[in-house]
């Protein structure tokens, strides 16, 4: 698959898919609360689409690695559950932590973004993950101009985690974002300075960094989607879309703090 760099006119009409993924998400952070079901929360967002008249990149979607077709719009990974989680009859208990994974098209046009957030009464070691998980991309976001490489994307966030005490996994990563979902270059949790593709101006790519409490070992539940950590422990994702400029990387998928 060829990596494409997009022009700064392309980048603009990227932006609306950037900021409706940054609404949906802070819609369903708002609605994380004790009772409510993840199957609500799909219905939300998918609420959310149709309004917006955007198209779900999720619901159709039948990767090799997957149980396809995915059959929701939002993935929903609760306590050691970490990515692709999908959506089931679960009322989310007080002291959980979800993560919120989305993906829609608007135009034309690829956002994807995730957050990780505590329900209720947080635990204060989830609390610490979620914001080691964040300071990865905070690190790997700052380090996307052009001069550097793939490669030290991978290092920002391994470095992150490996100071914070945790074990960083890279068999799920970023990726390049443009009419679809998923493209090259892919972007590792871990890496090695100055090696990879050179990240240029123009390039737009997901870069997401997780994190679990005590492994970097995973599972596959019975469904066919949902990762889980080997051992329990509970994990963290976090994720924006960017583009590459020739000054600072634009984060598409901003949103308001919370």
């Amino acid at each position: 698959m060829a990596i494409e760099l997009r022009t700064p006119a392309q980048i603009d009409e990227m932006r609306p898919a950037g900021v409706f993924v940054g609404e949906v998400l802070t819609a369903l952070r708002e609605a994380a609360d004790v009772g409510v079901n993840l199957l609500e929360l799909n219905d939300l967002a998918h609420e959310m689409i149709r309004t917006r008249g955007a198209e779900s990149c999720y619901i159709d979607y039948a990767p090799s690695f997957g149980r396809g077709p995915f059959g929701k719009v939002l993935c929903t990974s609760v306590n050691d559950a970490v990515l692709h989680g999908l959506p089931h009859d679960y009322k989310l208990a007080d002291g959980d932590l979800v993560s919120f994974d989305f993906a829609v098209s608007v135009d034309g046009w690829v956002a994807d973004s995730a957050i990780t957030v505590p329900v209720g009464t947080a635990r204060p070691e989830d609390v610490k993950l979620v914001e080691t998980t964040q300071k990865a991309l905070d690190a790997a976001i700052a380090v996307a101009r052009p001069g550097k490489k793939v490669g030290d994307i991978g290092r920002a966030i391994g470095d992150v985690g490996r100071a914070a005490g945790l074990q960083v996994n890279t068999q799920f990563g970023g990726h390049g974002v443009g009419r679809t979902m998923h493209g090259e270059p892919h972007i590792p949790n871990d890496g090695r300075p100055g090696r990879g593709y050179p990240l240029q101006p123009g390039l737009v790519i997901a870069i997401e960094p997780w994190f679990l409490h005590t492994t970097d070992e995973i599972v596959m539940d019975p469904d066919g989607w949902t990762i889980r950590s080997a051992d329990g422990s509970r994990g963290a994702h976090v994720e924006h879309t960017i583009a590459i400029t020739d000054g600072d990387p634009i984060v598409l998928t901003a949103r308001a703090a919370g």
